[in-house]
Formats: structure tokens, sequence, C-alpha cells
């Protein structure tokens, strides 16, 4: 009988385990299965790792002790299914994406858990409880060393993966292909310019936030086509090093460098170390290959990259620029400008697109354009009928009396900057949702609170979510005076929305910027 509860306690206990391991492993992928940046998250997030329920298992653990078996195994059978019953539930804004890692993943640290399981069978009843209470508890690690085990076969699994990518692209001899990166505006220069070059040419971009050397390879394994003339990546980095790793295997004929800030300074440590990687998009260009910049960004033009390739600048400050726009206005259609050609040559553009970031995005995009042979004159229509990318000041009119601005995708200090500028220029009550910016290492604190000085001129109301979180932007609130009544701080994103509703007004303009990835949820 004793030894049948004990099997029964072992099924049992997989129940929390199974929870736990689902939980951990997402926040791995949302670390990109990188052990540091995984256990940086961890020393972040201690009480999400070490929850307050776990303390519930002390119950059995003593009771062991004492004596009675039965009790003690029965006690540890009841501990097991509470812990399972009130897990935490939350609503996940980016879901657990079951590959084929993260199912190899799940296999090893149920092994994992397996063979625990079985060495506590056959324990003492004190030590067995103990070891399973304690493996449970350290459930985050557990899966760190899962994907240990792991890494050795992943790395030749994605060996192979960028061998047969290399070799795909190097078998489309007609292919060009454009590499495309920044701090920020590189998602929106990426859809902008394919949706130009599409009305002419058969081209493939990476979809989504595709934007690893993994995410390259995955879209060129499975979408890249023998028709396919242009070939658009776009390329993130968190680390030094990581743009150079992706032009290897993609060998762009074109980089675009959009611009260069304080962005993922946790990982880069320095605006400097920021600004030598993103060159490498340029620095890794063939000599007969294009460079494309921006030449407005202080941060691009203080770095001379070492590569003798042709350079193409696009700008609206400087005069002389290879591509300038200029004469922006606004109106309820949405926004018109000019372009002016080095040679001379100009043309009017209407976008319904809002801010001046997005006629920097579009010019990046028509500089490829007329590399690619397109005229000024080709390009009225696809530029006319550009959408907003989701979540990059994406105007969401609702049937209320609030109209959204959804700028909720990862954000940066001039981002975050222009995202209010826009705001500021609507007409209405204007209302700004935001927790801050993040992965702004030392500086975050100074650099959100140096926002919320500047958003303090431009918003009629506030919105802060998450008490700890937003602590530097309502030190920077405070520090210019901003009326406590103006203002709000919500414990989470569903607390923020309801406030949202309560306080609108007739022509309410809402910005939400920089809605949290899950790995910040506080």
């Amino acid at each position: 009988m004793i030894t049948m509860m004990k099997i029964i306690m072992i099924l049992i206990w997989m129940l929390p385990v199974a929870a736990k391991m689902i939980k951990s492993v997402h926040m791995l992928q949302l670390n990109s299965y990188r052990n540091e940046r995984y256990l940086l998250w961890i020393s972040r997030n201690r009480t999400k790792v070490f929850q307050k329920r776990d303390t519930l298992l002390a119950v059995p653990v003593l009771l062991s002790f004492i004596g009675n078996a039965y009790l003690t195994l029965l006690s540890a059978v009841f501990t097991f299914i509470v812990l399972f019953l009130i897990r935490g539930k939350t609503t996940e804004k980016k879901k657990l994406v079951y590959t084929a890692r993260v199912k190899r993943l799940l296999v090893t640290t149920f092994i994992v858990y397996g063979i625990l399981g079985a060495v506590a069978f056959f324990l003492p009843d004190a030590y067995s409880i103990a070891l399973l209470a304690i493996s449970l508890v350290m459930g985050y690690y557990v899966l760190l060393l899962a994907n240990t085990i792991n890494l050795p076969i992943e790395k030749q699994i994605n060996e192979y993966y960028f061998s047969d990518a290399k070799k795909r692209l190097r078998a489309s001899k007609n292919l060009k292909v454009i590499g495309i990166t920044g701090s920020f505006g590189k998602t929106s220069v990426k859809h902008f310019m394919h949706a130009i070059l599409v009305s002419k040419f058969n081209v493939l971009m990476t979809p989504e936030s595709y934007n690893t050397k993994l995410g390259v390879t995955r879209t060129v394994r499975e979408q890249l086509k023998p028709y396919h003339e242009i070939f658009i990546a776009e390329m993130g980095a968190k680390q030094t090093g990581d743009i150079k790793e992706i032009c290897e295997l993609a060998e762009q004929d074109y980089g675009v460098l959009t611009a260069v800030g304080e962005q993922h300074l946790e990982t880069f440590k320095s605006l400097e170390n920021i600004q030598k990687t993103k060159h490498e998009i340029i620095e890794t260009l063939p000599e007969n290959g294009v460079g494309v910049l921006n030449m407005d960004d202080e941060n691009i033009m203080s770095y001379q990259p070492k590569n003798p390739c042709r350079k193409v600048y696009y700008g609206m400050k400087a005069e002389e620029a290879d591509i300038r726009a200029k004469d922006i206005s606004y109106s309820n259609k949405g926004m018109d400008f000019t372009v002016v050609l080095k040679t001379g040559e100009m043309q009017t553009f209407r976008t319904k697109l809002l801010g001046e970031h997005n006629v920097y995005n579009i010019l990046a995009g028509i500089a490829i354009a007329l590399e690619m042979g397109m005229t000024l004159q080709e390009m009225i229509k696809p530029i006319r009928n550009l959408e907003a990318v989701p979540h990059r000041l994406e105007l969401k009119r609702t049937s209320g009396k609030i109209t959204i601005i959804d700028d909720s995708f990862n954000s940066n200090p001039v981002g975050s900057k222009m995202a209010v500028d826009v705001l500021g220029s609507m007409d209405g009550f204007k209302m700004l949702v935001t927790p801050g910016m993040i992965e702004l290492g030392e500086k975050e604190y100074e650099l959100n609170k140096e926002w919320a000085m500047y958003a303090a001129a431009k918003c009629d109301y506030i919105i802060l979510v998450g008490k700890r979180q937003t602590k530097p932007l309502q030190d920077g609130l405070k520090e210019v005076n901003y009326p406590e009544a103006q203002y709000y701080v919500a414990e989470h994103l569903n607390d923020a929305i309801s406030h949202m509703h309560q306080v609108a007004k007739e022509k309410t303009i809402v910005l939400l910027e920089n809605d949290l990835p899950d790995t910040f949820n506080e």
C-alpha cells in the first residue's frame, strides 16, 4: 500500500512540475534560449521563480520527519494537487511557440525529472519528499540544466540549417540581398521597402520580427523560391557581433543603416559598442556593394566604416544628402512631403502615415528602389498605399470617443520622443499610457526620467503602468511639477485600460507606448 502511495505521489508531483516546466521554457524562449540572458531574467524575477505558494511544500517535508508514512505521503499528494490547482494563470502577450527545439527541450527536461522521480522512489520517505519538493522549487534551474545538456545537439542542428540556407542563397545567382539594421526603424523600413519594390519585382522579406540568424535562416529555407529577385533581411542585435553573424550568412549586396541609439545597453554596455555592431552591416558589404545610411543621425555620421564601398545618404536636415525630404505637411488625409535628389529631380508624395520618423523610413525604401532602377514617379502609388506596421504608431480609430495610436512595440529614447511628438501634434485630449523603456542598463533610470519630463509638455493626461517599473517616470513628472490630478499609476495594463476609459473625454487621442514583453511584467 505504501509503495503504491509513493508511485501515486510521484505521478501527481509531475502535474505542478509540468506547469512550471512550461512557464520556464516560455521565459527561456523569450530570452532566445541563451543561458546568460535567462539567468539575468531569473536574478531580476526572484518572486516569479520562487513563489510564496511553494512554501506549502514545507508541510509534507516536516511531516516526513515526524513518522507516519501514510499521512506523510497523503499530505504530499494533497500539496502537489493544491499547487497545481492554484498555479498562476497570466495573460501572455507572446505565447510559447512549440517549435522543434522547444519539444526537444521539453523531452530532455522530462527525462531529468523522470530520473529525479526514480531516485525519489528508492529513497526513504523523508528524503524522497524533500528531493521532490526541492526539484519542484528549483524548476527554472532544472530547465537551465536541460538547456545546457541540449546545447551541443542544438549547435549541430543549427549549423546544418545555416549551411543549407547559405547554399540556397548562393544558388540564387540573380538574387539581390538587402540587409536592414538600426536601433529603431528597421521593421518599418523593411515593410515600406517591400511595399515599394513589390510593385515591380518579386520580393521576399523576413516576416514579423524574424531578425536573428535563425530567423533569416528559417525564412530562406522555408520561403525562398527560384523566382524571387530580391530578398530583404531585417537584422537585429542585442550584443556585439550579432549583425556580422547574420551578414556572413546573407552576404548582402545592399546594407541599410536606419539609426544608432541607446538600446539594449544591458548587453551592449556602451553606445560605442552599438555603433560598431550596427556598422557591421556596412563593413561586411562587398566592394561593389552599396551602403544606405541616415545622414541626420549623428551616431551614424560620427563613425567611419572600414569599407570603400559606395555609400548613399538620405535625410531631411543635411543639405548634402543624396536623397532629401522637405516641406512636410499634415492633413486629415495623412502626410505630404517632397523628395529632392542630388541631381535636382523632385517629386511630392502623399502617405496615410504620420510622423517625421516615417518620412525617414520611407526615404530608406526610396533609396533602395532607386538603386533597383525604379523612378520616383513609379513610387507614388505604392507610397500612397503604405499601411502602418502593427504596433508602430499604428492609428486605430474606435467607435467611441477614443482614437488609439498603438506604438506598443519595444521602444527606445529617440523613438519614444518621436511618438509623443506625434501625439502632441494631434487635435484633442492627449493621453499617454506607458510602462516606460527597458533594457537600457545603467542609464535606464536617467533616460526614463528625462523622457517623462519631455512627455509632460505634450500630454494632457498620463497613465503609468506598474508602480515599481515606472518610478523614474514618476520622479520625472514630479520634477517638472506635472499636476498629480493629471496622471495615474496603474497596477497593471488592464487597470490602465480601465482607467483610460474612465478619464477619456470627447476626441481623446491615446498613445500606447512600449507595452512590456512578458519577461518584464511586474
